[in-house]
């Protein structure tokens, strides 16, 4: 199949589709992709970027990449983020039609973190190729808005929501990362158009890139009890709760809780790191996601939290699947769909959000298991993973949906 993916994300930035797209070239298909520029999750556009013009370049060497202007998240702020959202759409709907003149694609597929916008794009895309729209849904709007903080007020909120309604009435097929989005996505769509479809990650090591993660931190990773938060340190990972646990645990020998990664909070933790004297916390900065492998593979347990709102209970964060790849014991801060799979996975422990003694107690629990204990653990983790989230079997099945909905809707 040739596939046009429109993702306002996508290398060098680290997510899924980025792998996902590699996955359907390796089997045969054909993908050109629409973007923006890099500038996830720092906010500024990466070196070798500009965020005025057009670009063009390659990935994995047959992949056509077309960026188009974008303005740039900055340090956040709901006008930096309104901007940041809003312009992919205008210069995506003057862009994308001139840059893709003449061309054909079987099937449409956005990659739809928030914001829900970028599917705009899509649509006239969709109406002018006469082709098959798909949304891969990862985040639920307006809910999203609201439980971050970003949009309050009732009036905005139900104003975004007939904006989603429309949106999706423009799509074909709804992809929904978790069987808990379907009620929420379908108080917006048709039922006919929802299909479990959940992330999956591509989870072989990249043996050269291991000069990339700096021996003092493997030493660190090694030499300790080590627990390991990666990805986006932002508001929605309650990454005030992890804090609050290490305060707990500052007194425990050997043990170390380490973020890697980037995001909104970053300096407040830094800030709290510095007034605790929490030396049992670890920065360690940004990796790029080839390398993360090499850190779980050192890490004595992996960390993913969620703040206590009603719309996490409904997500499978990525990193969930990343986590049971690695094989490696799992602890979950968080409520619903996460929680039950890594629990239906008997990959690790589970406590509540937002609640840094259950956090720290089940550290200390975790610790308290014998190497062997952890090791089932971990083992079971990657067992579940290699049924329900491998990305070869993901991607294969993602051909079958998108080539069989669009031939029963006669690809319109």
């Amino acid at each position: 199949m040739k596939f046009l993916l429109v993702s306002q994300y996508f290398w060098p930035e680290s997510f899924i589709i980025n792998d996902l797209v590699r996955k359907l070239v390796e089997q045969g298909h054909e993908v050109v992709v629409a973007t923006g520029k890099p500038n996830y999750p720092n906010g500024d556009v990466f070196p070798g970027y500009t965020a005025k013009g057009i670009q063009r370049e390659r990935f994995a060497e047959s992949v056509e990449l077309l960026r188009v202007p974008l303005w740039p998240r900055g340090q956040g702020g709901a006008l930096n983020l309104a901007l940041n959202y809003l312009s992919f759409v205008a210069t995506g709907l003057l862009c994308l039609p001139w840059l893709l003149r003449g061309r054909k694609f079987d099937a449409i597929l956005v990659f739809a973190p928030s914001p829900i916008t970028q599917v705009i794009p899509a649509i006239a895309l969709k109406w002018l190729k006469r082709t098959h729209l798909a949304v891969w849904v990862q985040d639920l709007w307006p809910e999203s808005l609201a439980a971050t903080g970003f949009v309050r007020n009732p009036k905005v909120l139900k104003a975004v929501g007939w904006m989603v309604r429309g949106i999706y009435a423009c799509c074909d097929t709804l992809l929904i990362q978790s069987r808990a989005f379907a009620d929420p996505v379908a108080r917006y769509a048709c039922r006919e158009k929802l299909v479990y479809y959940p992330n999956s990650i591509a989870a072989e090591p990249a043996a050269d890139t291991a000069e990339t993660v700096p021996d003092e931190l493997c030493r660190e990773l090694e030499q300790n009890f080590s627990v390991v938060f990666a990805g986006n340190i932002g508001t929605a990972q309650a990454i005030e709760t992890l804090v609050g646990a290490a305060e707990l645990l500052r007194a425990e020998e050997g043990l170390r809780l380490v973020l890697v990664g980037s995001g909104s909070k970053l300096d407040w933790v830094r800030e709290r790191k510095q007034a605790l004297k929490l030396d049992n916390l670890t920065l360690a900065g940004r990796f790029p996601m080839s390398a993360m492998p090499h850190i779980f593979e050192r890490a004595s347990a992996l960390l993913v939290s969620l703040r206590d709102e009603e719309i996490f209970a409904y997500t499978i964060p990525s990193k969930v699947q990343a986590y049971l790849a690695a094989g490696r014991p799992v602890i979950a801060s968080l409520r619903g769909e996460g929680a039950r799979v890594v629990e239906e996975a008997g990959a690790g422990r589970i406590c509540e959000p937002e609640n840094a003694r259950a956090l720290a107690d089940s550290i200390l629990a975790l610790k308290a298991m014998t190497p062997a204990e952890r090791e089932a653990a971990g083992l079971s983790g990657r067992a579940y993973f290699n049924e329900h989230f491998d990305m070869d079997r993901q991607v294969k099945r993602l051909v079958e949906i998108l080539g069989s909905r669009a031939t029963e809707a006669g690809g319109v």
